[in-house]
């Protein structure tokens, strides 16, 4: 009899069904995981693009997270950058250069850029980033007088690079130097007549007395003895003439294992730069990390449109949600993403 009952009132008991753990909130654009992802994204983009000048975050405009299994997930990232005074080439530590100005025609990057993230340690498996100029309309609400971008190939920026080597090279001691490619252009028509360049430049194994009897024999120093510069010339056409020209040659760099100096099909020894298909104020970059699986940029493009559609449903959500009466005093908590403007938006 007492077992009949025991079981009776065991069979009566409440069965606590097990609940399913919730899935972790999703990262916000501005949470320190977030900033560390882009952090290594930004290195990677500019440790693999070999032309015009090195790009700094501006705002991190959207996150995605898919977890692979413990321990290991793939991010998806949406980065809007800023062209920084910092050419590509040089050695200064991207913390230290300038984000170039609305008033000095200012760039903006958008890139796409997937990680990966095992076990804590962050590595890019791809990256697709292309790059616009701001418009004219906003420069000159800021700056109505500013000059604009010129073309890389004007007539007028391809005389001032060629003026501006010509006199630097007959009055240097050193090896002479040869034009890697145009960085930037403008030309000023009023009230003076000015055009202003800035170029990247590479040493040769002849030196400038020697450049003389024979130019063309003048090669681009070896990767193992590699020495770049950049150098700015101002060409005052009216009222007067004159030109200024300053270069800074960064010396010898050791690159990272995986990253070379500069390919032979990167150089360019003559004054076209066009003709290498290169807009050098324009990021235009398209990696696959060669030693990661699954690194198709196209997969990135999928998956950050996939992401976007996301998001625009959870905006429009969010406002639908927002027709709630809320309560006194009630402050609703900011948007994971995009997130903050670190300079100014374009």
């Amino acid at each position: 009899m007492k077992a009949l009952v025991a079981l009776i009132l065991l069979v009566q008991l409440p069965i606590h069904k097990a609940v399913p753990a919730a899935p972790p909130a999703p990262l916000g654009c501005d949470d320190p995981e977030s900033e560390a992802a882009a952090e290594v994204a930004m290195n990677y983009i500019n440790g693999h693009s070999h032309h015009g000048y090195k790009f700094a975050l501006n705002r991190i405009e959207d996150i995605r997270v898919v977890p692979q299994g413990p321990n290991n997930d793939i991010i998806f990232l949406e980065l809007d950058l800023l062209e920084t005074k910092c050419p590509i080439l040089s050695p200064t530590p991207l913390a230290n250069c300038t984000v170039r100005s609305i008033a000095e025609h200012a760039v903006e990057g958008d890139c796409d850029v997937k990680l990966q993230k095992v076990d804590g340690t962050l590595s890019v498996l791809a990256s697709k980033c292309h790059s616009h100029a701001d418009s004219s309309e906003d420069i000159h609400k800021v700056c109505p007088d500013c000059p604009l971008l010129a073309s890389l190939n004007n007539t007028e920026v391809l005389e001032t690079v060629s003026a501006a080597l010509n006199d630097y090279n007959s009055k240097t001691t050193e090896s002479y130097l040869r034009l890697l490619e145009i960085g930037r252009a403008k030309i000023q028509y009023h009230p003076g007549h000015v055009v202003v360049t800035e170029f990247a430049v590479g040493a040769t194994n002849c030196s400038a007395q020697e450049a003389k009897a024979n130019v063309g024999a003048c090669q681009l120093l070896p990767e193992d003895q590699s020495n770049f510069g950049f150098c700015t010339a101002v060409m005052v056409k009216r009222p007067s003439q004159d030109l200024q020209v300053d270069c800074q040659l960064y010396g010898h760099q050791v690159p990272a294992p995986d990253i070379p100096l500069l390919s032979s099909q990167d150089t360019s020894a003559g004054l076209a730069p066009s003709a290498a298909g290169f807009t050098n104020h324009n990021l235009g970059l398209a990696h696959n990390n060669p030693v990661a699986s699954e690194s198709s940029s196209s997969e990135i493009l999928r998956s950050m449109l996939s992401a976007k559609s996301v998001r625009k449903r959870a905006v429009a959500e969010a406002a639908q949600h927002d027709k709630v009466p809320r309560p006194v005093g009630f402050v609703p908590p900011p948007p994971p993403c995009p997130g903050k403007i670190r300079y100014f938006d374009i």
